[in-house]
């Protein structure tokens, strides 16, 4: 690493700004009209229970992939065919995106912006997941000056070229920008395209924003 002082802060969208689909099964259900518990599966909070988030972390399946599975587990469910993933995400939250939105995230994205740090999103789907309709409507997201989505790009993490894709977007060098992802290979991919990089705890948010924070000298109350 050179050594550059950190100048902008990368985040990943989905489990990283936004609680993830497996800590909003109860608003999901309620919003499906399914009986509580209906939705089992909890990824990386009980991966023994889940085969099929087991296969994603062992790379036999990608993260697209085991979403369209349960996308269309879940349509089922309510008696519909369901093939986007956008068609999940808007029926489960869309109510009230800001619900989802996790406290940390905003405590942290304001804290830094108020610091002057420049803010990115380099998601591998964000529009393809939740919609553009559904970031228009989270106004923290005018925050930040770039967001670089592999929904129009069609480069995905832990593609290298993903990482270069928002240093140009920024013109930053990429040793001066600390990348936060859930998702380790793409914390792997980071550090290998030369960032500095936190690879995000979906358990332990508070404390993953707080190591984030701390390479700019900032602290989360």
């Amino acid at each position: 690493m050179s050594g550059a002082k950190p100048q902008a802060l990368v985040l990943d969208f989905g489990g990283v700004v936004t609680r993830t689909l497996f800590e909003t099964h109860a608003l999901t259900e309620r919003a499906l009209g399914l009986a509580p518990g209906t939705l089992a599966w909890r990824g990386p909070f009980d991966p023994a229970s889940d085969p099929l988030w087991r296969s994603m972390q062992a790379d036999e399946i990608s993260e697209r992939e085991y979403w369209k599975t349960r996308t269309r587990e879940v349509g089922q469910l309510v008696g519909e065919d369901w093939k986007d993933m956008s068609t999940f995400v808007q029926r489960a939250r869309g109510a009230d995106p800001q619900a989802v939105v996790r406290p940390e995230a905003e405590r942290a994205i304001r804290i830094a912006h108020s610091a002057g740090i420049r803010l990115a999103i380099l998601s591998n789907e964000l529009d393809l997941f939740y919609g553009s309709g559904f970031r228009e409507r989270l106004p923290l997201l005018s925050l930040f000056e770039t967001i670089v989505d592999a929904t129009y790009t069609h480069t995905l993490k832990p593609d290298l070229r993903a990482y270069a894709m928002v240093g140009e977007a920024l013109q930053l060098s990429l040793a001066t920008c600390v990348f936060v992802d859930d998702q380790k290979r793409n914390v792997d991919g980071a550090v290998a395209a030369g960032m500095l990089a936190v690879h995000f705890d979906v358990a332990e948010p508070a404390r993953s924003y707080a190591e984030a924070l701390g390479h700019f000298g900032l602290a989360l109350p």
